[in-house]
C-alpha cells in the first residue's frame, strides 16, 4: 500500500513535464493580491484573507478578514491585475461567507466568551457595500454554505471550545448545532431558522458537537464535519439527520513524527481523521480534508459516500508530495504534519478536480477526481502562507486561494489572495525543483543555501541546507537538466560517523580533490562557530578551520554566506557589516589552506531603501567573481536582488586588522523580474548561485524550512554567463 501511495504522490514530481503534456493543460499562478491594499485609508495593522467566494460572473472576489473585522472585495475583471475593491466593516469577527445574487452572506462571531457564544448573519449588497439585513444565529458561527438554487443557507454553529481549559478536551458547553435559514428572493427568513440538533450522534463527546464545516449538494442535502468529535453527518434541508457516522482513523507508516530538526520519514501512528473542510463531489459522494485537531489528523484526505462507505483514503501520499516539493513543515511533525485543511472542487477542461490545501506546508494539491476510487495528483500549486480558503471559477478558467497569515509587522509577507489560470497546452511552472523518492519514502529537503556546480559534469550541482535542519546537515545532489530540477541524492555531513552538529551551512565550494569546502555562518549566541569545513565526497569532515582571532574580534551574527575557490585560495563572503567595517561595506575574506594565511578586501554594498543590505553568495568563474547581493525585503518593498561581478584581478587581499582595499563591481543581472515571473510576491532570500561546466548560471532561493514562509523554492537558469 505504501508503494501505491508513493506512486500517486510522485507522479507529478518525478516528471512534471510529462504530466503536463499528458493533461495538455495546467494551472499556473498569474497574480498575487496583498489584502493590506484593502485597508481603509489611514488604517494599519494585521489583515487576513480566510474564507473566499466569487460572484456568479467570476469578476469579483469577496473574502473574510477576521483581524480587521471586515470583508474585503477584489476586482478581478482583469485576473492578472487584481485591484482593491475596499472593505466593509462587520462590527464583529467574520468567520465565513458565501456570495450569490449580488449579495454576500457573512457569518459574524459576536461572542462575549466561550461560555456565552453569539453570532449574527449579515447580508451585504456588493453594489453599494451596504448591510441590508441581519439575523441572530444564537451561537458562534463557523462555516457557511448556500444552496445552489438560492433557497436556503446552512451555517455551522460551532460554539468552539476554549483550548486553554482542560487542555482543550471536550465536552465544553454549550453544544453547537446547524442553523438552516430559508431564503426568499435572497432575503433570509430569520424567524423561520431551523436549529438542527446534532447532539448524541458522535462517539467522542456526544453531548458537545462542534460543527466545523458544511456544504450543500444539488439535492439540497447538507454534509457536516464535526471536527473535534471526529464525526460526519448528512442532513436534510429541514434539519433531519439522513446519515451519520464516525470519520474513523488511519494507520500511518513511514511519516515524520519528530520535531528534531531533520526530515526523517520513519515514524508511525494511528491517527483520527478529525476532518476540517468537506466538499460534495456529486450528490452521493464527498471529500474531507483530515487536518486533525487535538487527537489526530491523518495528514491526507478521504472520499466517502453519504452512507459512510470509504471509496478512497490518501494515507501519507499527499504529505509525500508536499515533502518532495520542499514544502514539508518539519516544526509540525509531532502534530499534524502537512495539515490539509481547506478544500475546493470544480470542473476544468471536462475534468472533475479537487484542490487540497496544506495549511502549514502552504501548497495546494490538484487532483483528478474522474475515478473517485483512485484520484490522481495532477500538479502542485505554490501558495501564500497558510492557505485557508479557495474558490474555483471554471467559467473563467480560474482558481483562487486566500492565505491567512500576515507577518508584515515582523517584516515578513502579508496575507495574499492568489490567482491561478487553467491554461491550455501549458506546462506547470511549479515546482521548480523537487526530489526523487528514496527507498519508498520522500527525500526531504528545504532551506537551500549555498550552491556549487560539479567541476566536470554540466548540469550537476550541489546545494547545502542551513541551520534549520541542524540535526542533519546535508549536501544535496541536483540534476539541473530535468524539469523541474531534481534532487537525486542527499549526502549527510558527518563527524566521526555521526551527523555533524553545530553547523549553519551557507556556502559550498569544490576542493579540487573530489570533496568540498563548506562555510558555516556561525552564531555565537547558539554556540555555532564561524568556520570552514573540508569534507570528503561521502560527507565526512576531514578538516575544520576556525576563523582567526583578528576576524572574530569584531564578529557579529551575520557571518559566512558563501565560499568559492580561486586556485588554491578560498574566498568567503561575509553577509553584513561586522564591528570593524564602515557602514555600507562588507568583507570578502581569503584563506590559503597551504600557508594558513588570512586576508580580506572590502566590497561596497548598495544603500537599502528599507531594512538591511547584505551578501548571499560568492562564485568564481573565469576572470570574475560573481556576488549575490540582496536586501531583506519581501514583496513590493523588495528592491535589490542582484548578481554583480568583481574582477579577479582586484581580489588582492590585505592582512586582517589593517586597511583593506575596496573592489569595484558591475551589475550582471537583476533577479527581481525573474522572481515576479512566478506570479507571487518577491521572496527575500536569493541565496545560491553557481555556474556549471558549460558556463550556464543557476540560481536558488531559501524557503526557510517552511517556517513563517510560503515554502516556495525557486530554482532557475539565467543562461550562459559571459
Amino acid at each position: 500500500m505504501k508503494i501505491n501511495h508513493l506512486a500517486l504522490a510522485t507522479t507529478l514530481l518525478c516528471s512534471t513535464a510529462a504530466v503536463g503534456t499528458a493533461h495538455a493543460d495546467a494551472f499556473n499562478r498569474i497574480a498575487s493580491f496583498p489584502v493590506a491594499s484593502n485597508l481603509p485609508e489611514g488604517t494599519e495593522g494585521e489583515t487576513s484573507s480566510e474564507i473566499i467566494a466569487a460572484t456568479e460572473d467570476g469578476m469579483t472576489l469577496v473574502y473574510s478578514d477576521s483581524p480587521l473585522g471586515a470583508i474585503g472585495i477584489v476586482d478581478i475583471s482583469d485576473p492578472a491585475n487584481p485591484k482593491p475593491g475596499g472593505a466593509v466593516m462587520m462590527d464583529g469577527e467574520p468567520t465565513s461567507l458565501v456570495v450569490q445574487g449580488g449579495k454576500a452572506y457573512v457569518a459574524v462571531n459576536t461572542s462575549a466568551s466561550y461560555t456565552e457564544p453569539s453570532g449574527v448573519l449579515k447580508i451585504v449588497d456588493l453594489a453599494d457595500k451596504s448591510v441590508s439585513a441581519s439575523c441572530d444565529l444564537g451561537g458562534q458561527p463557523d462555516s457557511a454554505a448556500i444552496a445552489k438554487d438560492g433557497s436556503f443557507l446552512a451555517i455551522a454553529i460551532e460554539n468552539e471550545r476554549d483550548e486553554d481549559l482542560n487542555d482543550g478536551v471536550i465536552p465544553q458547553m454549550p453544544a453547537g448545532f446547524v442553523a438552516i435559514l430559508p431564503l426568499a428572493d435572497g432575503v433570509p427568513a430569520c424567524d423561520q431558522m431551523v436549529r438542527a440538533d446534532v447532539t448524541g450522534i458522535a462517539e467522542v463527546a456526544p453531548s458537545d458537537p462542534e460543527p466545523e464545516f458544511v456544504d450543500i449538494n444539488d439535492a439540497g442535502e447538507i454534509v457536516l464535519t464535526l471536527q473535534e468529535n471526529n464525526h460526519l453527518a448528512v442532513l436534510g434541508r429541514d434539519g433531519t439527520i439522513i446519515s451519520q457516522f464516525s470519520a474513523g482513523s488511519v494507520d500511518l507508516t513511514d511519516i515524520d513524527t519528530e520535531e528534531e530538526g531533520a526530515l526523517t520519514f520513519a515514524g508511525s501512528q494511528t491517527a483520527k481523521r478529525e476532518p476540517d473542510a468537506v466538499k460534495w463531489l456529486d450528490d452521493d459522494h464527498f471529500i474531507i480534508a483530515n487536518e486533525g485537531d487535538y487527537e489526530g489528523g491523518s495528514r491526507g484526505f478521504t472520499v466517502f459516500d453519504k452512507t459512510g462507505e470509504i471509496l478512497f483514503e490518501s494515507g501519507p501520499s499527499f504529505e509525500y508530495a508536499v515533502a518532495a516539493a520542499g514544502h514539508y513543515p518539519e516544526e509540525r511533525s509531532a502534530n499534524k504534519g502537512a495539515e490539509p485543511e481547506g478544500l475546493a472542487v470544480g470542473t476544468f477542461g471536462g475534468v472533475s478536480m479537487a484542490f487540497v490545501m496544506s495549511e502549514r506546508g502552504s501548497i495546494v494539491g490538484v487532483y483528478d477526481m474522474s475515478d473517485l476510487t483512485s484520484p490522481k495528483l495532477m500538479q502542485l500549486l505554490p501558495s501564500g502562507i497558510a492557505p485557508e480558503g479557495a474558490v474555483t471559477i471554471p467559467g473563467r478558467n480560474l482558481f483562487v486561494t486566500a492565505n491567512e497569515a500576515d507577518l508584515g509587522e515582523d517584516g515578513g509577507a502579508r496575507s495574499h489572495v492568489m490567482i491561478y489560470q487553467y491554461q491550455e497546452g501549458a506546462e506547470p511552472a511549479y515546482p521548480t525543483i523537487a526530489s526523487a523518492p528514496t527507498e519508498g519514502v520522500p527525500l526531504g529537503w528545504g532551506a537551500l543555501s549555498g550552491l556549487v556546480a560539479d567541476e566536470n559534469q554540466a548540469g550537476t550541482l550541489y546545494a547545502v541546507s542551513d541551520s534549520f535542519y541542524g540535526m542533519a546537515p546535508q549536501i544535496f545532489v541536483i540534476d539541473a537538466k530535468q524539469t523541474p530540477a531534481m534532487i537525486t541524492d542527499a549526502i549527510l555531513v558527518t563527524r566521526e560517523g555521526s551527523a555533524a552538529q553545530k553547523l549553519d551551512l551557507e556556502g559550498i565550494a569544490n576542493d579540487g580533490k573530489g570533496g568540498f569546502w563548506l562555510a558555516s555562518e556561525g552564531r555565537s549566541d547558539r554556540l555555532i562557530p564561524h568556520a570552514l569545513y573540508n569534507v570528503a565526497r561521502d560527507g565526512s569532515i576531514q578538516k575544520e578551520v576556525a576563523f582567526p582571532p583578528e576576524l572574530i574580534a569584531s564578529e557579529k551574527r551575520f557571518g559566512s554566506e558563501g565560499v568559492t575557490r580561486i586556485g588554491e585560495t578560498l574566498w568567503i563572503a561575509i553577509q553584513r557589516e561586522w564591528g570593524d567595517d564602515p557602514m555600507g561595506s562588507v568583507k570578502l575574506v581569503s584563506y590559503d589552506p597551504k600557508s594558513k594565511e588570512w586576508g580580506a578586501v572590502r566590497y561596497p554594498l548598495e544603500t537599502p531603501e528599507k531594512g538591511w543590505m547584505g551578501l548571499s553568495e560568492i562564485t568564481a568563474y573565469g576572470d570574475y567573481v560573481y556576488i549575490v547581493e540582496r536586501d531583506n525585503q519581501i514583496g513590493e518593498a523588495a528592491k535589490v536582488k542582484r548578481l554583480y561581478r568583481v574582477p579577479v584581478a582586484e581580489m588582492k587581499p590585505a592582512p586582517l586588522g589593517g586597511d583593506l582595499p575596496t573592489v569595484s563591481k558591475e551589475l550582471v543581472r537583476d533577479f527581481v523580474p525573474d522572481l515576479k515571473a512566478w506570479g507571487g510576491y518577491v521572496v527575500d532570500k536569493v541565496e545560491g548561485f553557481a555556474i556549471d561546466a558549460d558556463g550556464i548560471g543557476y540560481v536558488v532561493t531559501d524557503n526557510d524550512g517552511v517556517d513563517d514562509s510560503s515554502g516556495e523554492t525557486f530554482f532557475w537558469s539565467i543562461g550562459a554567463v559571459q
